[in-house]
Parts: structure tokens; C-alpha cells; sequence
């Protein structure tokens, strides 16, 4: 153990699952002690708790079920807290994610996204082989239906597929009927090496509520006339939507499906941390609009945040801040300042907007304030951050802390 602290305190990030969680809280870090070198980014347990509750409840009481999208974070320990709360399985958008979340005890994994290329098939046939893993893709065409279905028949392999429908200008996915009716048929052809189990949508390629609501009952009204052909090799068939804006919408136009021969399945990944920006939105319409959310008089918090040093004042207005591309999302909005907090001094002072971050380098933020405020270098600032996706995937090792600041567990990301 002393071989992994020493490790992880000069960087190198291997503080993995070696360490318990026990062992890890026996250690007695604490964020405000200066126990953790800056910048890093932190977990708050109570608000991943809050948020992995808050979203269960609300698939149950549609009356669906989650699939959480795993590429949000890639982390093991995450994915195990969410199936432990009930979650269906863990979605994923690779071949590679998913022989991490095998490779960690995922044995239920829905990829929404195509397979194609040779590697690609090859690494799940491996998995497929282990005899435990339930495994599902999505295809849109003829021609990956026939490499598939030729590559799974040679193994004497069977793989469960869905349907992706897509929408013009949009993202993958069949577009019209004649589409449609094309990959059905072929489908027919490799019935030896391929299962189809279901349909499959990504509302978020669309913008307007309007037009979401119709994309979906479209995937609702495909699902019932291919299960009454009998299309479909599962019972019940599945019928997959919702990334992490537009979950309620999914929820009210595919919960009357639900149930008998059709099983739902939701698939948003950022609720687990939220965020203050996109997501931030999307929840606010939500909690306005969507009568299960209002009834349930609480809303998802963001659990996520990068702490860093202040390391220059060089102008009045002016601090530099050793935080950076490399370590935060900049992509929908730069970090916002959240908590100011001087080592020796508590408790962290909560920010109410005085502060801006307005550029970002590799490994430098610009921060703006108004002359004369109580500022110095050393001091340490929270920062909050829209997008989790992209926060994530710059960190090996996320400490997850307790009210008090106290580091009582670590995730370590599989990226």
C-alpha cells in the first residue's frame, strides 16, 4: 500500500481498486488541508447519491427503465453504484468501452452506436464467447447487417441488434421506409447469426420539442408494427431513446408502450454529476414542465467540480489560475467559479458570480474580478463545470469527498 500512496502523491496516478474504500478513508486526506495536489477534480458523495436516487425514482415512475450512458464517465465504480440502485445495464458507444465495463463486471451492455470493422467484431465475439455477457448494437444498414451477420455465423455466434432509426440532417439511423424495409429484409437473411431484439432512436440530434415528440412516437408506431409481424427475436422487445436533455420526453412518449411485449429503456449519462450549464438547462424545462419532476420537488445537483490553486495576480483585475484545457470541458461554456476557500481560513465562501473565467490555455485560466477583491495567490477556488463528458476523460483518478471535505473513496477512469 505505501508503494501505491507514495505513486499516486507524485502523480503518477495508480491509486487504483488495490486500495479499498476503507483503506482509502483510513488514509485522512482532506481536500482543504492541502492533502491533494491542484488541480483535481471531486466527487461529492451526498450529491451522487441524491442524483443516482433522483433519476431511479423517476424511470420508476414511468414505469421504464435505465440504461445510464457509461461514456459519460468510464468509470467502474460509478457504473456498480448505478446498477446496484436498479439500473437495467450500462450503455456504451464502443467496443473498447465495453470490454472495460466487462473487464470490471458489466454483463449487461447496450451500445448504441454501430459495430463495424473487423477488430471491433473481433472483441466482442471474444466477450460473446465468455458464455455471461448480454450484448446489444445497432445497425442502419445492409451492408453492416451483412458483415455482421457473415462474421457472427463463421464463430457460430449470435448478436442481438437494434434497429436505429435516424432523421434527415441528423446522426446515424434509417431515414425512411424504404430504408427500413431494406434492413428488415436482410435481417431475415442472417436470422443463423443475428437476433433482432428492438428499436432504437437519439432524440438529441433535433432541437425542437415538436419535432423530438414526432421522432418518437415514428420509433414507437415502428416498434408495434414490426412486433406484429413479428419481426423481433426478443420478447419483449426493446425500445431505447433519451441521452441526457430530453429524458422526460422519451419517458412520457415511450412510457405507454411499456410493458407486455415492448421493455423501455433510458439511456441519459450526465445525470449522475450534472452540471451548470447544458444540463443545468435542460433540467430547469424539465422541472417546470414535466409533472413527475414537479412532484417529485427536488432537482438534480452538480456533483462534480476542479479545484485549483491561484498562482498569479499579475493585474488588478487579473488572476491566473492553474486550471486548464487539459483539465476541464471548455466545449459548452469554461469553468464557472463556485467556492473561494484560503488555506488556514473556513469555511469555503460561496461565489455569487463576481468572478468570470473568460480564456482558457492548456493549463491556465483567465480569471476577471473588480479591483480590490480579497484575492491572493495560493488561494484555492472550486470551480463548476458544464459538460461532465469532457471532464471525465482528462482524469485518471477522481477523489470522492464527504461533506466535510474528506476524501472517503476514489474513481478511477477507464478512458
Amino acid at each position: 500500500m505505501k508503494r501505491v500512496i507514495e505513486q499516486f502523491e507524485k502523480g503518477l496516478g495508480c491509486l487504483t481498486s488495490a486500495l479499498g474504500q476503507e483503506e482509502i478513508a483510513a488514509l485522512g486526506w482532506n481536500l482543504l488541508r492541502e492533502d491533494l495536489g491542484l488541480p483535481v477534480a471531486v466527487l461529492y458523495e451526498d450529491r451522487l447519491r441524491h442524483n443516482l436516487h433522483w433519476m431511479q425514482e423517476f424511470v420508476a415512475r414511468y414505469g421504464v427503465k435505465l440504461a445510464p450512458h457509461g461514456k459519460t464517465t468510464m468509470a467502474p465504480k460509478l457504473f456498480a453504484m448505478q446498477l446496484q440502485a436498479g439500473a437495467w445495464g450500462i450503455t456504451l458507444a464502443t467496443a473498447q468501452q465495453t470490454q472495460a465495463a466487462y473487464a470490471h463486471g458489466v454483463r449487461r451492455v447496450l451500445m448504441a452506436n454501430q459495430l463495424v470493422g473487423y477488430a471491433n467484431m473481433a472483441k466482442i465475439s471474444s466477450l460473446l464467447a465468455e458464455g455471461d455477457l448480454e450484448y446489444y448494437c445497432l445497425v442502419d444498414s445492409v451492408q453492416n447487417i451483412a458483415a455482421l451477420g457473415a462474421y457472427f455465423k463463421e464463430r457460430k455466434q449470435k448478436l442481438n441488434v437494434l434497429i436505429e432509426l435516424g432523421v434527415e440532417g441528423g446522426r446515424a439511423g434509417v431515414r425512411d421506409d424504404a430504408a427500413l424495409t431494406a434492413v428488415v429484409e436482410e435481417l431475415g437473411r442472417w436470422k443463423e447469426s443475428i437476433a433482432l431484439c428492438g428499436i432504437e432512436v437519439y432524440e438529441g440530434v433535433l432541437a425542437e420539442e415538436a419535432a423530438i415528440r414526432a421522432f418518437l412516437r415514428r420509433a414507437v408506431a415502428t416498434t408495434k408494427m414490426l412486433a406484429m409481424d413479428r419481426r423481433f427475436d426478443r420478447e419483449p422487445a426493446l425500445l431505447s431513446g433519451a441521452g441526457s436533455a430530453w429524458y422526460d420526453v422519451v419517458a412520457e412518449e415511450f412510457a405507454a408502450a411499456a410493458g407486455g411485449d415492448v421493455e423501455v429503456i433510458l439511456r441519459p449519462g450526465c445525470y449522475l454529476t450534472h452540471d451548470v450549464g447544458v444540463y443545468r438547462g435542460a433540467q430547469q424545462r424539465i422541472d417546470a414542465q414535466n409533472p413527475i419532476a414537479a412532484r417529485m420537488r427536488r432537482s438534480l445537483r452538480p456533483a462534480l467540480q476542479l479545484w485549483a490553486y491561484v498562482q498569479s495576480i499579475p493585474e488588478p483585475s487579473r488572476a491566473i489560475i492553474a486550471l486548464g484545457k487539459r483539465d476541464a470541458a471548455f466545449d459548452a461554456g469554461l469553468p464557472v467559479p463556485a467556492l473561494h476557500f484560503r488555506p488556514g481560513m473556513t469555511p469555503p465562501v460561496a461565489l455569487a458570480g463576481q468572478w468570470t473565467v473568460t480564456k482558457m490555455m492548456d493549463q491556465h485560466a483567465y480569471l476577471e474580478f473588480e479591483p480590490g477583491e480579497d484575492l491572493e495567490v495560493g488561494d484555492m477556488i472550486a470551480f463548476d463545470i458544464s459538460h461532465p463528458c469532457l471532464t471525465f476523460d482528462k482524469w485518471k483518478l477522481l477523489p470522492i469527498v464527504d461533506a466535510h471535505f474528506n476524501v472517503i473513496d476514489m474513481v478511477e477512469t477507464f478512458f
